[in-house]
C-alpha cells in the first residue's frame, strides 16, 4: 500500500485493491494494490500524480492529467477490441485489469508494458487513432515479455520480436491482411534505416548481441524488434502460413509461461513443434543465424503484399527523379487518397535515399503543408528530411520537436541530424544543454553521447 497527498492518485503495475484516508495523517490517502501473477523485477512500476480516469472498456480505464484525459479516451477507444483479438491469438489474458496511463512528454519510450497499467507517450495522441498500433504492441507484451520473459537483455528479441509479430497480427485482424503486410514492410525499412545508422558490422545489430561490455541502454535500437519480427515472419511463410504459425506461438506461450528463457530454448521448442519440418529448419536456421549476425539482405520483397505500399513508392520515386522543371507537376491532390500510415511510409522512403535538393522540400511544403501536420510520426520524418536537405528554415521546428517531447525514437535522430548539419550544430548543442535537466536521465545520457558531449 502507498500513502500519498490526498489530492494525488497512486497507481502501480498491479490491480487496484481499494483506497482509504490515511489514519495517521488526514492530509493523505492510502492506495492498496495486489499482483497475483509472478513478474520480473523490471515490470514493477509506481506512479503518483494529479490523474483523472475515463472508462474505455470493461477492463480498461485510461489515466492522464485532466488536460489530456478525454483526448486519450478517444484515441485509445479500440483497446478492448485489440485485447479480445490478442486473447484469441495468444490465449487467456491472466492479468485482470488492463489500464493505460498517459505520461508527461519527457517519457522516453512509445510505451512500457507494465502489467495491468501500460505506460504510453502523449506523442500517440494524433487525433485519428492512427498511432494506436503502439497499444496493440503493449497489449501483446501481456503474453510475450510479461508471461514468457527473456532471461537476459541479450535475448531481448524474444520479448520484442514476438510482440511485434502479435501486434501486427492484431492489426491484420482489425484492418486486413494488406495492412499487416504494409506494416511488416515499414518495419523492414525501419531496420534498414537503423543498420545504416549503426553500421552493418556493428555487433549491436546482431539478433543476439554480446552485451558483456555494452550497456543495454546504449545497445537499444529497432534491431530486436524488426530483425526478430523478420525472422518470425519468414518462418511463418516457410512453415505453412499465419494459421499454422499462430498455433506454434500459442503453444510456445503455454510451454514457457511464468519462465525466463534464452534463444536456445525457443529454438529447441520450434524444432519439437515442427518436428516434421526439422530438415528444412536446420538448414534454414543455420543460414539465418549467419544472417542474424550481419546486414539482413536475405529477405526478398516478394514476401510482402505491396498493395498499400505501391502508392508510397510511386510518389517517392516521382520526387526522387524530379528535376527543377518538374516541381510544378506536384499538387495537394497527390496525397488525397493516402492514409496517415501511407504518408509515414512515403516520407520514410525518401529518408532511405540521398538528401533531396532544398528546392524539392520547399516545394513539398508549399503543396503538402507538412509543417501543419501534428501526427508525430509524420512530423518527425518530415523534419528529418528537411534538415538532411539543409533547409535552414526547418532548424527551429526540428529543435522544438526534439525538446517539446523526449521520446528517444524522435529526439535522438533529430538531434543527430541537427548535429550533422554545420549550420545547426552549435545551436543543437546549446539547446540540448539548456534542456537536459528536464529530460529523462536515459534520454539525456544518450543524446549527450550523440552530440559527442559524454565521451
Amino acid at each position: 500500500q502507498i500513502s500519498v497527498p490526498k489530492e494525488l492518485v497512486a497507481l502501480m503495475s498491479a490491480n487496484r485493491d481499494g483506497e482509504m484516508p490515511d489514519p495517521e495523517d488526514s492530509s493523505r490517502k492510502i492506495y492498496r494494490f495486489s499482483q497475483n501473477v509472478p513478474i520480473p523485477c523490471y515490470l514493477i512500476a509506481l506512479v503518483v500524480g494529479a490523474l483523472e480516469s475515463r472508462k474505455i472498456g470493461p477492463r480498461t480505464l485510461v489515466w492522464a492529467e485532466k488536460e489530456l484525459v478525454d483526448k486519450s479516451a478517444y484515441e485509445f477507444a479500440e483497446t478492448e477490441a485489440m485485447l479480445k483479438i490478442a486473447e484469441d491469438l495468444a490465449g487467456p489474458y491472466v492479468w485482470g485489469q488492463y489500464d493505460l496511463l498517459v505520461l508527461p512528454p519527457s517519457f522516453p519510450y512509445g510505451g512500457m508494458e507494465n502489467p495491468c497499467l501500460t505506460f504510453v507517450t502523449p506523442t500517440l495522441l494524433a487525433g485519428d487513432r492512427s498511432l494506436s498500433g503502439v497499444i496493440a504492441h503493449e497489449i501483446s507484451h501481456s503474453w510475450t515479455g510479461n508471461l514468457v520473459t527473456n532471461k537476459t537483455w541479450e535475448h531481448f528479441w524474444l520479448n520484442e520480436g514476438h510482440t511485434v509479430y502479435l501486434e501486427r497480427r492484431i492489426g491484420g485482424r482489425l484492418f486486413g491482411e494488406q495492412f499487416r503486410h504494409f506494416h511488416a514492410l515499414g518495419g523492414w525499412r525501419e531496420l534498414q534505416n537503423t543498420i545504416n545508422t549503426l553500421g552493418d558490422k556493428n555487433p549491436v545489430t546482431n539478433l543476439v548481441p554480446d552485451l558483456s561490455e555494452i550497456d543495454p541502454d546504449v545497445a537499444y535500437s529497432s534491431v530486436p524488434y524488426e530483425k526478430g519480427f523478420a525472422l518470425l515472419f519468414y518462418l511463418e511463410q516457410l512453415l505453412g502460413g499465419p494459421d499454422v504459425f499462430i498455433g506454434f506461438l500459442k503453444a510456445y506461450i503455454q510451454q514457457f509461461a511464468y519462465k525466463s528463457i534464452v534463444t536456445e530454448d525457443w529454438k529447441k521448442f520450434l524444432y519439437i513443434y515442427f518436428k516434421d519440418k526439422v530438415d528444412i529448419l536446420v538448414k534454414i536456421l543455420q543460414e539465418l543465424f549467419v544472417f542474424l549476425k550481419c546486414d539482413p539482405l536475405f529477405l526478398i520483397f516478394d514476401r510482402y503484399d505491396m498493395t498499400l505500399a505501391n502508392a508510397c513508392v510511386a510518389l517517392s520515386q516521382r520526387w526522387i527523379k524530379a528535376k527543377e522543371s518538374d516541381l510544378d507537376s506536384f499538387s495537394s491532390a497527390d496525397l488525397k487518397e493516402m492514409s496517415s500510415h501511407q504518408l509515414i511510409e512515403f516520407v520514410a522512403l525518401l529518408l532511405l535515399e540521398p538528401p533531396l535538393p532544398v528546392s524539392h522540400v520547399q516545394r513539398m511544403q508549399q503543396v503538402y503543408d507538412f509543417n501543419a501536420i501534428n501526427n508525430s510520426e509524420i512530423r518527425f520524418r518530415w523534419l528529418r528530411l528537411c534538415i538532411r536537405s539543409q533547409w535552414e528554415e526547418a532548424i527551429p521546428l526540428a529543435l522544438k520537436m526534439a525538446t517539446d517531447q523526449g521520446r528517444m525514437k524522435f529526439t535522438r535522430p533529430l538531434f543527430r541530424d541537427l548535429y550533422s548539419f554545420d549550420k545547426s550544430r552549435d545551436l543543437a548543442v546549446k539547446t540540448f544543454l539548456e534542456h537536459r535537466a528536464s529530460m529523462h536521465p536515459t534520454t539525456s545520457m544518450l543524446v549527450g553521447k550523440d552530440l559527442k558531449l559524454n565521451q
